[in-house]
């Protein structure tokens, strides 16, 4: 009985032809995917904290002695168009509430994407006692 011949490397190699090809095929949407939703989440996350820092911008202008829901409302958007306007936080809206011991500002709009379709919402809150003057 005789044995088959191994295969030489010259064969082998002809067997192997195209595999990068193929490895590629299936790898690179994967790495795609893994790069973009990374870039998606350092925009998700960038437009979130410049939604907080101007909501709490706006909540300190609001909430000093003689401040208005209006001083707030405008601090925090001129705070929005410092850090980048709408290429940072997009359709950006900013409400403020004030009572006798506390003010609130709310800033909501959209954060960038880089997937197509999906505009994720950011909503952030800040609060602040009024300042006042007490008697000693």
């Amino acid at each position: 009985m005789s044995r088959p011949l191994p295969a030489t490397s010259s064969s082998r190699r002809a067997d192997e032809r195209g595999s990068a090809s193929i490895e590629l095929v299936i790898l690179l949407p994967a790495l795609f995917a893994v790069m973009f939703l990374g870039t998606q989440a350092a925009l998700f996350y960038h437009s979130r904290t410049v939604a907080i820092a101007a909501a709490q911008e706006g909540a300190r202008a609001a909430g000093a002695e003689y401040g208005k829901e209006s001083d707030g409302v405008q601090a925090a958007y001129e705070f929005i168009s410092d850090a980048g306007g709408a290429d940072v936080l997009s359709s950006a809206r900013t409400t403020a509430t004030r009572t006798p011991t506390d003010v609130t500002v709310t800033v909501t709009g959209r954060s960038l994407s880089v997937i197509p379709g999906w505009n994720p919402v950011i909503t952030q809150s800040a609060s602040l006692p009024v300042e006042r003057l007490t008697a000693p």
